[in-house]
Protein backbone atom coordinates (compact mmCIF):
# COMPACT_ATOMS: atom_id res chain seq x y z
CA UNK A 1 0.00 0.00 0.00
CA UNK A 2 1.82 3.33 -0.89
CA UNK A 3 0.25 6.82 -0.29
CA UNK A 4 -0.01 9.42 -2.86
CA UNK A 5 0.59 12.61 -1.55
CA UNK A 6 -1.14 14.54 -4.73
CA UNK A 7 0.44 17.93 -5.37
CA UNK A 8 -1.02 20.72 -7.42
CA UNK A 9 2.08 22.87 -9.11
CA UNK A 10 1.98 26.13 -8.24
CA UNK A 11 0.30 28.94 -10.05
CA UNK A 12 0.69 29.70 -13.47
CA UNK A 13 -2.07 32.62 -13.63
CA UNK A 14 -2.65 31.71 -16.83
CA UNK A 15 -6.71 32.50 -17.99
CA UNK A 16 -7.17 30.06 -20.89
CA UNK A 17 -7.10 26.12 -21.45
CA UNK A 18 -3.58 24.83 -20.06
CA UNK A 19 -2.30 21.54 -21.20
CA UNK A 20 0.62 20.63 -22.46
CA UNK A 21 1.78 23.77 -22.79
CA UNK A 22 4.80 24.10 -20.52
CA UNK A 23 4.20 27.61 -18.67
CA UNK A 24 5.84 28.55 -15.58
CA UNK A 25 4.64 27.97 -11.97
CA UNK A 26 5.04 31.14 -10.03
CA UNK A 27 6.97 29.85 -6.97
CA UNK A 28 7.00 33.01 -4.91
CA UNK A 29 5.68 32.27 -2.15
CA UNK A 30 8.37 31.53 -0.31
CA UNK A 31 6.50 30.62 2.49
CA UNK A 32 3.67 28.94 1.53
CA UNK A 33 6.37 26.32 -0.31
CA UNK A 34 7.92 25.82 2.82
CA UNK A 35 4.65 24.98 4.70
CA UNK A 36 4.08 22.65 1.88
CA UNK A 37 7.44 20.94 2.20
CA UNK A 38 6.77 20.58 6.16
CA UNK A 39 3.69 19.03 5.73
CA UNK A 40 4.94 16.51 3.38
CA UNK A 41 6.49 13.34 4.48
CA UNK A 42 9.82 14.07 4.64
CA UNK A 43 11.54 10.61 3.58
CA UNK A 44 9.57 10.29 0.41
CA UNK A 45 10.67 10.01 -3.26
CA UNK A 46 9.50 13.47 -5.40
CA UNK A 47 8.01 12.26 -8.77
CA UNK A 48 6.36 15.02 -11.14
CA UNK A 49 5.18 16.10 -14.72
CA UNK A 50 7.89 16.79 -17.28
CA UNK A 51 6.13 20.34 -17.46
CA UNK A 52 8.33 22.79 -16.36
CA UNK A 53 5.45 23.95 -13.80
CA UNK A 54 5.44 20.59 -12.28
CA UNK A 55 9.12 20.19 -12.24
CA UNK A 56 10.05 23.59 -10.84
CA UNK A 57 7.30 23.14 -8.06
CA UNK A 58 9.23 19.27 -7.47
CA UNK A 59 12.34 21.27 -6.97
CA UNK A 60 11.54 23.35 -4.07
CA UNK A 61 11.30 20.62 -1.72
CA UNK A 62 14.39 19.94 -0.70
CA UNK A 63 16.31 16.66 0.85
CA UNK A 64 14.06 14.36 -1.07
CA UNK A 65 15.24 11.74 -3.58
CA UNK A 66 13.77 13.33 -6.86
CA UNK A 67 12.36 10.38 -9.34
CA UNK A 68 12.90 10.97 -13.27
CA UNK A 69 10.19 13.34 -14.57
CA UNK A 70 6.57 10.95 -16.14
CA UNK A 71 5.42 12.48 -19.11
CA UNK A 72 2.23 10.06 -18.05
CA UNK A 73 1.68 12.81 -15.14
CA UNK A 74 0.62 16.11 -17.89
CA UNK A 75 -2.63 17.70 -17.68
CA UNK A 76 -4.85 16.72 -20.63
CA UNK A 77 -3.68 17.65 -23.94
CA UNK A 78 -6.70 20.33 -25.17
CA UNK A 79 -5.41 20.08 -28.63
CA UNK A 80 -6.62 22.86 -30.70
CA UNK A 81 -8.00 24.55 -27.63
CA UNK A 82 -4.44 24.71 -25.81
CA UNK A 83 -3.95 28.53 -24.59
CA UNK A 84 -7.67 30.03 -25.97
CA UNK A 85 -10.30 31.10 -23.24
CA UNK A 86 -13.31 29.38 -22.67
CA UNK A 87 -15.83 32.26 -24.46
CA UNK A 88 -13.59 32.23 -28.04
CA UNK A 89 -13.93 27.85 -27.94
CA UNK A 90 -17.52 28.72 -27.30
CA UNK A 91 -18.33 31.11 -30.17
CA UNK A 92 -16.92 28.65 -33.00
CA UNK A 93 -18.06 25.30 -31.47
CA UNK A 94 -20.37 25.43 -28.83
CA UNK A 95 -22.12 22.05 -28.72
CA UNK A 96 -18.72 20.55 -28.96
CA UNK A 97 -17.46 22.54 -25.64
CA UNK A 98 -20.45 22.29 -23.98
CA UNK A 99 -20.64 18.42 -24.68
CA UNK A 100 -17.00 18.04 -22.99
CA UNK A 101 -18.07 19.83 -19.65
CA UNK A 102 -21.14 19.00 -19.66
CA UNK A 103 -20.91 14.80 -20.40
CA UNK A 104 -16.93 14.18 -19.80
CA UNK A 105 -15.50 10.95 -21.15
CA UNK A 106 -15.09 10.05 -24.78
CA UNK A 107 -15.70 14.15 -25.90
CA UNK A 108 -12.38 15.20 -27.05
CA UNK A 109 -11.03 18.98 -28.15
CA UNK A 110 -10.35 18.72 -32.09
CA UNK A 111 -6.30 17.24 -31.64
CA UNK A 112 -6.81 16.79 -27.91
CA UNK A 113 -7.66 13.72 -25.48
CA UNK A 114 -10.57 12.58 -24.14
CA UNK A 115 -10.92 12.52 -20.17
CA UNK A 116 -10.87 8.73 -20.60
CA UNK A 117 -7.77 9.31 -22.50
CA UNK A 118 -6.20 11.12 -19.44
CA UNK A 119 -7.77 8.42 -16.52
CA UNK A 120 -6.01 5.69 -18.35
CA UNK A 121 -2.53 7.52 -18.96
CA UNK A 122 -2.55 9.00 -15.39
CA UNK A 123 -3.49 5.41 -13.64
CA UNK A 124 -0.96 4.01 -15.64
CA UNK A 125 1.55 6.16 -14.38
CA UNK A 126 0.20 5.54 -10.43
CA UNK A 127 0.23 2.17 -10.83
CA UNK A 128 3.88 2.56 -11.53
CA UNK A 129 4.39 3.83 -8.48
CA UNK A 130 2.82 1.25 -5.83
CA UNK A 131 4.93 -0.48 -4.05
CA UNK A 132 7.89 2.11 -4.58
CA UNK A 133 7.72 3.23 -1.09
CA UNK A 134 5.29 3.68 1.82
CA UNK A 135 4.70 7.52 0.87
CA UNK A 136 5.29 9.19 -3.02
CA UNK A 137 4.94 12.07 -3.47
CA UNK A 138 3.88 13.27 -7.07
CA UNK A 139 3.53 17.09 -8.09
CA UNK A 140 1.07 16.86 -11.19
CA UNK A 141 -1.82 18.91 -12.53
CA UNK A 142 -5.70 19.67 -12.09
CA UNK A 143 -6.53 16.46 -14.25
CA UNK A 144 -4.13 14.05 -13.26
CA UNK A 145 -5.11 14.42 -9.21
CA UNK A 146 -9.25 14.44 -10.19
CA UNK A 147 -8.23 11.01 -12.00
CA UNK A 148 -6.34 9.30 -9.53
CA UNK A 149 -9.81 11.12 -6.96
CA UNK A 150 -11.96 9.38 -9.11
CA UNK A 151 -10.07 6.21 -9.34
CA UNK A 152 -9.99 6.28 -5.04
CA UNK A 153 -13.66 6.75 -4.53
CA UNK A 154 -15.18 5.68 -7.86
CA UNK A 155 -16.53 8.60 -8.47
CA UNK A 156 -18.45 9.59 -12.16
CA UNK A 157 -16.31 11.95 -14.12
CA UNK A 158 -18.82 14.58 -13.28
CA UNK A 159 -18.73 14.16 -10.14
CA UNK A 160 -14.56 14.05 -10.18
CA UNK A 161 -14.91 17.43 -12.04
CA UNK A 162 -16.95 19.34 -9.61
CA UNK A 163 -14.41 18.93 -6.78
CA UNK A 164 -11.76 21.95 -6.69
CA UNK A 165 -7.98 21.97 -6.68
CA UNK A 166 -5.88 24.78 -5.79
CA UNK A 167 -2.72 25.50 -6.95
CA UNK A 168 -0.07 24.05 -3.98
CA UNK A 169 -2.99 22.05 -2.39
CA UNK A 170 -2.48 18.39 -1.50
CA UNK A 171 -4.33 15.32 -2.21
CA UNK A 172 -3.59 12.24 -0.08
CA UNK A 173 -4.93 8.97 -1.32
CA UNK A 174 -4.14 5.18 -1.23
CA UNK A 175 -5.14 3.23 -4.65
CA UNK A 176 -5.94 -0.39 -5.39
CA UNK A 177 -8.17 -2.97 -4.03
CA UNK A 178 -9.05 -1.07 -0.27
CA UNK A 179 -8.74 2.69 -1.63
CA UNK A 180 -8.60 5.41 0.53
CA UNK A 181 -8.99 9.49 0.40
CA UNK A 182 -6.77 10.57 3.15
CA UNK A 183 -7.46 14.55 1.98
CA UNK A 184 -8.30 16.47 -0.77
CA UNK A 185 -7.70 19.86 -1.83
CA UNK A 186 -5.68 20.25 1.97
CA UNK A 187 -3.75 23.97 2.19
CA UNK A 188 -1.16 24.20 4.37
Amino acid sequence: MTRLWLVRHGPTHARTMVGWTDLPADLSDVAALARLSAHLPAAAPVISSDLSRATATADVLPGRRRLPHDRDLREMHFGRWEMRRHDEIEAETPDLIRAFWDRPGEVRPPGGESWHDLCTRVLAALDRLQGLAPDVIVVAHFGPILAALQAAENLSAEEALAHRIDPLSVTCLVLGPAPQVLAVNHHV
